[in-house]
C-alpha cells in the first residue's frame, strides 16, 4: 500500500517539473510550472475569496484542477484537445481517485466555488502575463485578453486592466 501511494505522490508532485505550454510557446524565459501556476491560484484564493464561499473548497478545487497535466501534458488552445477530457477524466480517476469529486466539480463549473475558481485560473495566467512582460521585452496582451475575456467578476479584472 505504501509503496503504491508513494508512486502517486511523485508522480503527482511530477507537476513541479511540468512547465506552461503557452509561456514556452511565446518564449517566456524560465516559465513556471504547471504546480507553479496552481500555488499562484492558491495564494489567490486565500486574499480574494469572497466570505460566502467555502474557503477549503476553494483551495481544494484550486490545487486539484491541473493535476491529470501530470500524464496529458499542459493542452493549450493551440493543442489537439479533442480527448482532452477523457484523457484527464482518466488520469485523475488514476492518480487520485480520491479528488475525483473535486476534480469533476471544477471541471463542471456549476457551483459557486467552481465558478470562482475558474476565473482565479484565468487571473493567474493573466497576472503571470503582467509579470513576464514587465520583466521581459516580450507582448502577451493575448494572454491578459483571454483572461479578461474569461473573468465575470469586476474585482478580480480589475486587477489585470
Amino acid at each position: 500500500m505504501a509503496q503504491i501511494m508513494r508512486e502517486s505522490l511523485t508522480e503527482i508532485l511530477g507537476l513541479k517539473d511540468i512547465v506552461r505550454t503557452g509561456w514556452v510557446r511565446n518564449d517566456v524565459k524560465n516559465p513556471e510550472s504547471v504546480a507553479a501556476h496552481s500555488w499562484g491560484m492558491a495564494i489567490l484564493a486565500l486574499k480574494l475569496t469572497p466570505k460566502e464561499l467555502d474557503l477549503s473548497k476553494v483551495l481544494s478545487l484550486c490545487l486539484v484542477h491541473d493535476i491529470p497535466e501530470v500524464r496529458v501534458g499542459d493542452l493549450t488552445p493551440h493543442d489537439d484537445c479533442s480527448t482532452k477530457a477523457e484523457d484527464e477524466f482518466k488520469a485523475m480517476k488514476e492518480l487520485a481517485p480520491e479528488w475525483l469529486s473535486l476534480f469533476q466539480e471544477y471541471e463542471m463549473g456549476e457551483t459557486e466555488e467552481a465558478k470562482f475558481v475558474k476565473q482565479l485560473d484565468k487571473l493567474d495566467m493573466g497576472l503571470q502575463a503582467m509579470i513576464y512582460e514587465s520583466k521581459q521585452d516580450l507582448d502577451l496582451s493575448e494572454f491578459k485578453s483571454s483572461a479578461l475575456s474569461k473573468i465575470s467578476n469586476l474585482e478580480l479584472s480589475s486587477l489585470i486592466i
